[in-house]
């Protein structure tokens, strides 16, 4: 997975720091909104904002639960709390925040509305998480045990040979549980009836696109889809949208944004999301466990039809390369999958020159997405830190300061006279 988001704090002058509200907000001066200092606050720290928030709502909904029942409330929803507040980089809410950034300064509203659907997308990616370590099959998350892992071992003493099936069982209703409250945050937002409905709206395609992604994926396994194309659908419906297109659209649309602009977000952050998968597969097969909350190879092992592997596949049948296809068709998914397979298999994307593809495909896709963003009037801080986002999130190196660009453009137009 991508390294965490920074927060480095932005260095917007404020002229006042009152609580921008529409129509009501401090004076436009020289042409700037100024900036409230709760928003330059969350500017700088937007990863803690959320994590502050989501202890807080995390609290209340674990004692609803103990109230139903205390078993439930230990079992199921405490579990719920420590994974969901245990690691991840919080990278979707600040998609969204820096999204509804980048169309101007929010008022108090907007604001609150944009962080409650900052701790729904938390919750949401939670579900994604367990279940998908169930299909999955995962032993490990975070370099802890996976959540369905857990759980059996909670009832090992029994000793019986269900408490696998249990612990499964056990990580869908948490997994499903985390949906519910996820849902009802999003619901709860309070937003003026027009943007309330495209919040609706997108929230409810952004879900069924993760689950329909999920599901191609799932299906790819069992199937062995060796399609580019195939594996593209599923990489861009389950990760491309869910993690950057849509918690950008989300807070564009809490941003006013015109139709240009949000055209613009939605297409960078769809690039961005892709290289962001596409990195991943590339991790996978290629990263050393230090840099993966997995062990290495996990996808190879349950023989995920990824487009890296894809790739692969076409390539060596293009060429004819019987030796090569053996690996490609025997190895991934196999239940042995061992270390000697695995270095077969990355043998043979370097040799087809698939991991070399994927790589210049994700640089091209950070390139377009990077035009994507020049093509809109987005504010400068804001283009900037969705850039840097979009970088890291991509494993490509950080685009530079807007003073480093313009020394460097010196240097070179110095070295051209």
């Amino acid at each position: 997975m991508p390294t965490d988001e920074g927060t480095g704090a932005t260095t917007v002058v404020a002229e006042h720091d009152g609580a921008d509200r529409a129509g009501h907000g401090p004076p436009v001066r020289n042409g700037r909104t100024p900036v409230s200092a709760r928003v330059r606050r969350i500017d700088a720290e937007v990863a803690q904002t959320v994590e502050r928030r989501l202890t807080r709502l995390l609290t209340r909904r674990v004692a609803q639960a103990t109230a139903v029942d205390a078993v439930f409330g230990a079992d199921v929803a405490e579990r719920l709390a420590r994974f969901t507040l245990g690691g991840g980089r919080r990278v979707r809410p600040q998609f969204l925040w820096w999204g509804m950034r980048a169309c101007g300064v929010p008022d108090d509203e907007r604001i609150d509305a944009a962080l409650q659907l900052c701790e729904a997308l938390e919750l949401l990616q939670t579900c994604a998480l367990v279940h998908d370590d169930v299909m999955d099959q995962a032993a490990t998350r975070r370099s802890r045990p996976a959540l369905h892992v857990d759980c059996a071992a909670q009832y090992e003493a029994s000793a019986r040979a269900s408490r696998h099936r249990f612990g499964e069982s056990a990580a869908i209703l948490v997994g499903d549980l985390a949906l519910a409250w996820a849902d009802d945050e999003a619901a709860a937002t309070n937003l003026p009836g027009r943007h309330a409905d495209r919040v609706r709206e997108t929230w409810s395609r952004m879900r069924m696109e993760m689950v329909a992604g999920q599901y191609l994926d799932v299906r790819g396994e069992i199937t062995r889809t060796r399609s580019p194309g195939e594996a593209l659908t599923a990489a861009c419906l389950k990760t491309a949208r869910y993690t950057v297109e849509r918690p950008l659209q989300l807070g564009a649309i809490l941003g006013d944004a015109d139709e240009t602009t949000l055209r613009a977000l939605c297409s960078a952050g769809r690039g961005a999301g892709l290289a962001f998968q596409l990195r991943d597969d590339l991790d996978d097969a290629f990263a050393g466990p230090s840099r993966r909350d997995k062990p290495v190879g996990g996808d190879l092992r349950t023989g995920k039809p990824t487009y890296l592997l894809a790739l692969a596949h076409a390539r060596a049948e293009e060429d004819g390369d019987r030796q090569a296809l053996h690996v490609l068709e025997s190895c991934p998914g196999r239940p042995d999958f061992d270390e000697t397979d695995l270095d077969d298999v990355r043998h043979v994307l370097e040799r087809t020159g698939a991991r070399r593809s994927v790589e210049e495909k994700v640089g091209r896709l950070i390139a377009q997405s990077m035009r994507e963003l020049d093509t809109a009037p987005l504010d400068p801080v804001a283009r900037a830190r969705l850039q840097t986002l979009m970088h890291r999130a991509a494993g490509a190196p950080e685009p530079p300061a807007e003073e480093d660009r313009g020394r460097s453009t010196a240097v070179v137009e110095g070295a051209v006279k």
